[in-house]
């Protein structure tokens, strides 16, 4: 198969949709199939033996680190010479519009896919009145779709609710030869305890730092279990705002950390906190669970997908309210307050991670482009019969 990729989420970025896109790629080029990439400029020419195209790119005002791409006709030029079977839009933005009307006009069967939770994102920019309007704008794209993939049976249901069709499930997939409980070790785990000392427990996010993830959540945790110490692994455009809220508490600024040493943080930690009630999916969850650290995650959104409460690890009622920072609390004290049961939820991490490799994720779904090219070649042949 020939595939072309619209996408305003790629390298350089880091980030879990491009880290299901890199993979993705990498496992369909090893399937013999040719894939191409259309997303903002500034990235690789190539990635694993696809072709990517960069095409001029402005940041987003309230959210500068997603850069909407800009097509022109050296995109159509590209995709014209490429002879795509079938596009695949991710996230339809300004660029994957360009996608979608490329595909109409050519008569190229279109899938969409949904991994960025943005109409919820928009209460926490103080832009909630807008949620209708943008929900209006996504139905009317995605449902130009033959198919829209989501990456959580929550957000299957909410998309359907919401009035987009033809939705299904792209399963979850994770790296576990990379992410692995053997890459624990004391220098990381110094590293991520900063200036601290290691009397309690270490708890530990990895992600963006941006407003919409309400990493703000954990301050209280600290607060009821003074022991405890809190890694922050990445950045982002809330990093400010973050160091004043929690500069009385015992909390390390890692910044980025990639490859074997992300794997390694998140092996050294006690307890992997995700406060997002946002997410999709919530890749870093998986990646977390992979390296055998317990996790806390809201039971919202993607999440109660990965997480069995009590079993490889905790869900939280995130409610904006104190029953809401409570139960985040309740919910670290229970899985750091018993030895046994930690090491039971951390083995038990690694086994729900291991159900789930990138390979299964790709078959998956290439099953369903080779659906779409099945019945777009029938619809086709009744087309001309009917002529």
């Amino acid at each position: 198969m020939k595939i072309a990729f619209f996408t305003e989420t790629f390298l350089p970025k880091v980030d879990g949709i491009v880290t299901r896109l890199t993979k993705t790629v990498q496992h369909l080029v090893e399937a013999k199939d040719e894939v191409i990439v259309f997303c903002p400029e500034g990235g690789p020419s190539d990635y694993m033996g696809a072709k990517v195209i960069g095409v001029p790119a402005m940041p987003l005002p309230l959210y500068p680190e997603l850069k909407l791409g800009l097509p022109g006709p050296a995109v159509s030029e590209a995709l014209e010479a490429f002879q795509p079977d079938l596009i695949h839009v991710v996230n339809p933005a300004v660029l994957g519009l360009g996608g979608i009307w490329l595909a109409k006009t050519n008569n190229i069967p279109l899938i969409a896919s949904y991994h960025t939770h943005l109409p919820k994102y928009l209460e926490h920019y103080g832009m909630g009145m807008l949620e209708p309007l943008l929900w209006e704008l996504l139905k009317a794209a995605h449902n130009q779709a033959l198919i829209n993939l989501c990456t959580s049976t929550a957000m299957v249901q909410e998309l359907e609710e919401k009035g987009i069709q033809n939705t299904a499930l792209w399963q979850r997939g994770v790296d576990t030869d990379s992410f692995r409980p053997e890459l624990r070790n004391e220098s990381m785990r110094k590293r991520l305890l900063g200036q601290f000392d290691d009397q309690g427990s270490l708890l530990i996010y990895v992600g963006r730092l941006s407003a919409e993830k309400q990493i703000e959540r954990i301050k209280p945790v600290l607060q009821a279990l003074p022991e405890t110490r809190l890694a922050l692994v990445g950045d982002g455009p809330y990093r400010q705002q973050l160091e004043k809220i929690f500069e009385d508490t015992s909390t390390t600024f890692v910044g980025y950390l990639c490859g074997e040493e992300l794997a390694s943080a998140y092996a050294s930690g006690d307890a992997f906190l995700f406060p997002s009630s946002t997410e999709t999916l919530g890749l870093v969850l998986l990646e977390a669970m992979a390296a055998g650290c317990p996790v806390v995650g809201a039971n919202k959104g993607g999440i109660p997908d990965i997480i069995t409460d009590g079993k490889n690890g905790c869900l939280y009622n995130p409610d904006e309210t104190n029953e809401g920072a409570q139960s985040l609390i309740n919910a670290t004290k229970k899985l750091l307050g018993n030895d046994l049961e930690r090491q039971a939820m951390r083995k038990a991490a690694r086994e729900e991670a291991e159900r789930w490799g990138w390979a299964g994720a790709t078959a998956q779904l290439r099953n369903y482009y080779k659906n779409v090219l099945k019945d777009s070649t029938n619809l086709e042949t009744r087309k001309n019969q009917a002529a």
